[in-house]
């Protein structure tokens, strides 16, 4: 080298020299944070998607958190449920140890009222008690209400609704395709029964709850015949009353739907006349004829519902709707159809990572309060306090047996739905959640994270280069000197 204001070869080393100990001190940057983008620039396509994966890990979190906050308050739930099962258990008992009415003394009675009235004031507690972080949970704060029903339907349960944030009522629109009928079958016997003269007639009737035989003298009138069927309406589940033709008697299977029936069968007859037809109309008599009712075909907006008499179901994703017609109401008819709204109510969590209606899980918690649990046409639970229409001092004992089955039912039905949310909905999304963790966990890794075998290498690569270049820079900063051996 022969000129020495410029020094061309310490200014490359110098370069070298800073590159080499600036990715050395990369390396050691992501050795010690155990994350090889620590700014955007070291990756700005890597850093916008581990910090969107970042974000979508802490929404799982969340939905995670929320599902097992959820299995929380049904857990709750379903423990008061249970101990209104078991005050339900023990009421059956009392009803049915006061029916054995000659072997039971008045003391005894009022002692089993005395029962039943602490029993149903205990569920009533229950029901108000029963709460997770202050909020009631069984009295009827997460059922839903509606508006517009019409007195056509005699039941209407909402176990699931979603509702959109906006407070927009939901329309709910019920369609009867065909009407749902009971089992009929006629029977002839004037406006007094006559066999030609010729002695009694005995029958054969059969409902769904049992079957009981009459005999019918010559002359019977037909007020007597309706009065002696229906004297066993409740052992049997049939009525009697007079058909259109008014020499006619209609039995009717007391329930509606594919299951109930009815069945007339003639036993004994001094004559060979036939009195048993299949309708109102001239028909050939038969000795035996067995009909059975029919199930409603339903629509509920537009869906095909599972009917079962005169109920009607539909359960989808954010809706699950159970209505009941009435038997004797304009709408059990073809062509008929009626509609209320669903304005609000429900337990609402939100169990996906993302807050929106899809993500929304939406359930209803009946009122288990004694003037709710019952209904039909028996009563409610409350029926049975002292005073009430099915006491057991002096009310209808087989009326209180009736409420109470329902009852059972009730909050059975309650409890398998709240166990079927717990097990399937919320159980399910708590372990697909935990999967969407571990894959969004493993890809932000990918993306983000140090690989400390390949980063080692490359530190200890970095740093011998940085001692060679620092080396080279000592070796191009002494080479002017060789210009003084030139003027020595």
């Amino acid at each position: 080298m022969s000129r020495i204001n410029q020094n061309i070869p310490s200014l490359i080393a110098q370069r070298v020299l800073g590159g080499q100990n600036k990715g050395l001190a990369q390396s050691l940057q992501r050795l010690s944070t155990g994350l090889r983008i620590n700014r955007g620039a070291d990756d700005p396509a890597g850093l916008i998607a581990s910090e969107n994966l970042r974000a979508e890990k802490t929404a799982i979190n969340s939905a995670i958190s929320n599902s097992q906050r959820a299995e929380q308050v049904v857990n709750v739930a379903e423990g008061g449920l249970q101990e209104v099962s078991n005050m339900l258990v023990e009421l059956q008992g009392l009803v049915g140890a006061t029916a054995n009415e000659a072997g039971v003394s008045q003391e005894e009675r009022d002692a089993n009222q005395l029962q039943i009235d602490s029993i149903l004031q205990t569920i009533d507690r229950i029901a108000n008690a029963t709460s997770f972080q202050g909020t009631k949970l069984l009295n009827g704060n997460f059922d839903y209400t509606v508006s517009g029903q019409s007195t056509s339907l005699t039941d209407v349960t909402i176990n699931a609704a979603k509702l959109s944030d906006a407070g927009t009522a939901r329309a709910v629109t019920v369609t009867v395709l065909q009407s749902a009928q009971t089992g009929a079958v006629f029977l002839s016997t004037g406006a007094t029964f006559g066999n030609g003269g010729s002695g009694e007639v005995s029958f054969e009737i059969t409902g769904t709850k049992g079957v009981q035989q009459f005999t019918f003298a010559s002359g019977t009138s037909q007020a007597n015949i309706l009065a002696a069927v229906n004297s066993f309406k409740d052992a049997l589940g049939v009525s009697a009353v007079q058909a259109t033709d008014t020499a006619r008697v209609q039995i009717n299977s007391t329930g509606y739907g594919a299951d109930e029936f009815v069945r007339v069968k003639e036993l004994s007859n001094e004559n060979t006349t036939s009195f048993i037809f299949a309708s109102n109309a001239s028909a050939s008599a038969v000795d035996d004829l067995k009909d059975s009712g029919r199930n409603a075909t339903v629509l509920i907006n537009g869906t095909q519902a599972t009917t079962d008499g005169l109920t009607a179901r539909v359960s989808s994703d954010g809706f699950d709707v159970s209505v009941s017609i009435g038997g004797t109401s304009s709408l059990n008819a073809a062509g008929q159809s009626t509609t209320f709204n669903i304005t609000g109510g429900g337990a609402n969590f939100n169990l996906a990572p993302s807050v929106n209606l899809a993500g929304k899980v939406s359930l209803g918690i009946e009122t288990v309060t004694t003037g709710n649990l019952g209904g039909g046409g028996a009563g409610f639970l409350s029926n049975l306090k002292s005073g009430g229409t099915a006491n057991v001092q002096n009310g209808d004992l087989s009326k209180a047996q009736e409420v109470i089955d329902a009852a059972i039912k009730q909050v059975s039905s309650l409890r398998g739905r709240l166990g079927a949310f717990q097990k399937n909905v919320v159980g399910a999304t708590i372990s697909s959640l935990g999967v969407a963790l571990e894959n969004t966990t493993a890809a932000e890794s990918a993306i983000r994270d140090t690989d400390f075998a390949a980063e080692t290498a490359a530190m200890t690569r970095a740093q011998i280069l940085s001692q060679a270049a620092t080396q080279s820079l000592a070796l191009s900063n002494s080479a002017p000197q060789q210009v003084l051996s030139l003027i020595g």
